[in-house]
């Protein structure tokens, strides 16, 4: 052994070492060290240390003068070296986060790692990086749509007014209807999940026809009244009134929650409502798809079923959702409203200053300004014509 180089073992060290070199889930390099120390604490010299480890005398040493000076910790903790590519600078970072933020070149519609590592010489992984320090992400957007009702509010509180608080002796239902629904039969059988390998589906498939599925999701129990039909128009839509008046009980208030569509606002819909007293309607304002309780469930209904279905005719479809609906029905969940409408409110008006400033730059100077490449899109930068 070295001169200078003194290993005494404790019980609890050997115990530890030995241990290490017994579990079969040990790392390599660990075993080896520790094999290394055990045999210098037994008196075997460095050539037969080497001879037995497979490593030099370089390395021997080394993890002897370590043991010595740090204990078993050192053997399982690899000293951190200095990476032999330097850091990039903060100018780098400025200048692909400011260029990120600018229209890319080639009309494209947005940045790739692999188009800003071209564009400012360095790795696709660093820019990586320099996009999740700063938070960018420039290959995802978000979608969203302002409502222009000018009785935005009224509305808001009116239907939230329904789902918070409901009225004695009334029943509050969300009404929609699900269109264009398409009986989709797969060209070829798909293989099943198993492990290592996920579920397969065709890309292509057939198509057997379609179905609109009328609902009315009950607010207060979470029962849906489903109803399939051929299409959506007022005739279809006063027959779903009529399927709703035979299944409510008599005597009861019904009031409905229902979009802006035409075929809610139909003079003979209209008629249908003036001839039965006990139904009010509350239509959401425009573009506000989301405020409709019955959505979540038409949600549920293309995951849960739809979307992977394999469908043979409409009739296959039709069933399917009608024993969908069945379930539902089996284990109700009531619909709870969480969100606070003045924070909606308050939402959309600062939206809309947003788009209002935005307008006031396109016409200010008496000039007019023209989105760049790729519009509409997060980051998009306008230019003053």
């Amino acid at each position: 052994m070295r001169t200078g180089i003194s290993i005494v073992l404790t019980s609890s060290d050997r115990q530890r070492l030995e241990a290490v070199i017994g579990n079969r889930n040990t790392a390599r390099k660990h075993v080896w060290r520790a094999a290394i120390v055990l045999l210098s604490a037994d008196g075997v010299g460095t050539v037969e240390i080497m001879r037995r480890t497979g490593t030099s005398k370089t390395c021997v040493w080394r993890w002897q003068e370590r043991f010595m000076h740090e204990g078993v910790e050192g053997l399982l903790r690899d000293k951190t070296r200095p990476s032999r590519i330097k850091p990039l600078g903060p100018a780098v970072a400025e200048r692909v986060v400011r260029l990120t933020l600018s229209d890319p070149p080639a009309e494209a519609t947005h940045w790739t790692a692999a188009m800003m590592a071209q564009e400012s010489g360095i790795s696709a992984s660093a820019v990586r990086r320099i996009w999740r320090a700063h938070g960018l992400q420039p290959d995802r957007y978000r979608q969203f749509k302002l409502s222009n009702d000018p009785k935005f509010a009224d509305k808001l509180r009116d239907v939230v007014g329904l789902y918070v608080d409901l009225p004695a002796h009334a029943i509050v239902l969300s009404v929609d209807e699900k269109s264009q629904i398409q009986a989709l039969d797969r060209t070829q059988p798909g293989l099943p999940l198993k492990k290592g390998r996920l579920g397969t589906m065709t890309h292509d498939d057939k198509r057997h026809g379609t179905t609109t599925l009328f609902a009315a999701l009950n607010v207060l129990d979470g029962t849906v009244i489903g109803r399939n039909m051929q299409r959506h128009r007022h005739q279809e839509f006063i027959r779903f009134l009529n399927t709703i008046e035979a299944q409510v009980p008599a005597g009861q208030a019904v009031h409905v929650i229902l979009d802006n569509y035409a075929a809610h606002k139909h003079a003979k819909v209209r008629s249908w409502l003036d001839r039965h007293e006990r139904f009010t309607f509350h239509f959401i304002p425009t573009s506000c798809s989301w405020l409709n309780a019955v959505e979540g469930f038409f949600a549920k209904l293309t995951r849960q079923r739809l979307k992977r279905g394999v469908f043979r005719s409409v009739v296959d479809l039709q069933e399917a959702i009608n024993r969908y609906v069945a379930e539902t029905n089996a284990r109700p969940k009531p619909f709870t409203w969480t969100a606070n409408p003045d924070e909606i409110i308050a939402a959309v008006r600062r939206g809309h200053q947003v788009l209002d400033s935005i307008h006031s730059l396109m016409i200010a100077d008496k000039g007019f300004m023209r989105p760049v490449r790729g519009w509409p899109r997060p980051g998009a930068f306008w230019v003053v014509q």
